[in-house]
């Protein structure tokens, strides 16, 4: 896609360091455990950490969870016990008692990083033990440099080397998505021509990809830097393309992936024009509420860039600043390119200059995480938490009335409120 003049790819970006609002990276083993059906995740870490899983999942009655903690004692963090005899007895235990498990991930945290645990050492010597049964990585889901979704990109990323090697022309599908949404994916490029596709990650272990210099790659995910380099390290070849949140930026995902297979913009168009116009009917109806309003994004999930585009350009809203935490030139400047000039761009975060920053605009939405949500509620400011877009299914045409409908639907519930109690915003205001 050729560079929009008019677009944000060259706007100078704000960079700041400081302190920063961040929600922790083993969050993502709760949707990756869903997608990965014969998957487990173990993580390394503290009774906090168990907690904290615990409390993103809700409480599972009917089914056994394929994620639990390993959790280092204060004779393990004091250097009293042998970690890793330890760690390498509770995986026997496990794989004993879960013979289904044909991968096993072995999930840094916060405590094992601080303890200088080495899991690569001990994913490679327990893949040894158990192998080729089960396959055993790992990644770091640690908080303290990271921010939430770099869990998923840890994951990917780690599962990338141990891919076997491929010659074949493909389709590589990259990004964790619900079932529901990935078969609407596939469904449409089976539609458009485009074969074979494969996906990372795999739902089961037997259907893992294979890779190699004839493998093109389309991220669904705009946080998978990553994995990104990881697949062109290995001999992949990107595609860019803005990403497949709502009806335009669907159309020129597949356009951008078609194309790379010699099919032609025009069987794109007819290919996808009912899902197209579903797509756009039901952003019309949201954007009625939307239209006009000002949205501040915190960075936070790193879905930042592309959804600002989307709600400019297919839900009339006027973004005032779009800060994300990492801002990755390959996979967001097609984003950029469609975004018009006007709002700040930022990357990183000092929280507290960012905090002035808010209310000295009163944008009529902010998009923050749930530490900041509660806050600015209590001044006045109708907010969006940032980790709901990242639980909910919001890829491709058919999910894109539902994705505009989670903006609208703070703003309309602050309208109705003010509607009934008007002496309620008076005061936080």
């Amino acid at each position: 896609m050729s560079a929009n003049l008019s677009g944000c790819r060259d706007t100078p970006v704000l960079k700041q360091r400081g302190q920063r609002e961040v929600f922790c990276g083993l969050t993502g083993i709760i949707w990756l455990h869903r997608k990965m059906q014969d998957a487990f995740f173990l993580v390394v870490g503290s009774r906090t950490c168990a907690h904290l899983l615990q409390s993103a999942a809700g409480v599972m009655i009917f089914a056994e969870p394929r994620f639990g903690t390993a959790i280092l004692e204060e004779k393990d963090l004091a250097g009293m016990a042998d970690a890793n005899t330890e760690l390498d007895r509770e995986v026997a235990r496990l794989l004993a008692r879960r013979p289904d498990i044909k991968q096993l991930f072995l999930v840094g945290s916060c405590p094992s990083e601080v303890i200088k645990l080495d899991l690569a050492r001990a994913a490679e010597r327990l893949s040894e033990i158990h192998g080729p049964a089960v396959r055993v990585l790992n990644f770091s889901g640690s908080g303290i440099e990271t921010t939430f979704t770099q869990g998923e990109d840890a994951c990917l990323a780690a599962q990338v080397p141990a891919l076997s090697e491929s010659d074949a022309r493909q389709l590589l599908l990259v990004g964790a998505l619900p079932d529901v949404v990935e078969d609407q994916a596939l469904d449409l490029l089976s539609r458009l021509g485009v074969e074979p596709v494969r996906c990372l990650p795999a739902r089961r272990a037997e259907d893992a990809a294979s890779i190699g210099p004839n493998t093109v790659f389309a991220l669904t995910q705009p946080f998978l830097g990553d994995t990104h380099a990881a697949l062109v390290k290995r001999g992949a070849r990107p595609i860019s393309a803005p990403f497949p949140f709502g009806a335009e930026g669907t159309t020129l995902w597949l356009k951008a992936v078609a194309a790379e297979f010699g099919i032609p913009a025009a069987h794109v168009d007819a290919v996808t024009a009912a899902p197209r116009a579903r797509a756009e009917k039901a952003i019309a109806a949201a954007a009625r509420t939307l239209r006009g309003k000002r949205i501040f994004f915190m960075p936070d999930s790193q879905l930042e860039i592309p959804l600002a585009r989307f709600l400019a350009r297919e839900c009339g809203m006027i973004p005032v600043e779009i800060g994300t935490p990492y801002l990755h030139a390959d996979l967001h400047g097609p984003e950029l390119d469609l975004i018009a000039q006007g709002p700040v761009i930022s990357e990183g975060q000092d929280v507290d200059l960012q905090l002035d920053r808010v209310r000295a605009a009163r944008p009529d939405l902010t998009v923050c995480g749930l530490g900041l949500a509660n806050p600015l509620e209590a001044e006045g400011l109708v907010t969006k938490w940032a980790i709901e877009l990242v639980f909910t299914p919001v890829h491709f045409y058919e999910q894109a009335g539902d994705l505009a409908a989670l903006f609208a639907r703070p703003l309309r519930r602050r309208a109705l409120i003010g509607a009934q109690h008007p002496n309620r915003l008076e005061a936080a205001e």
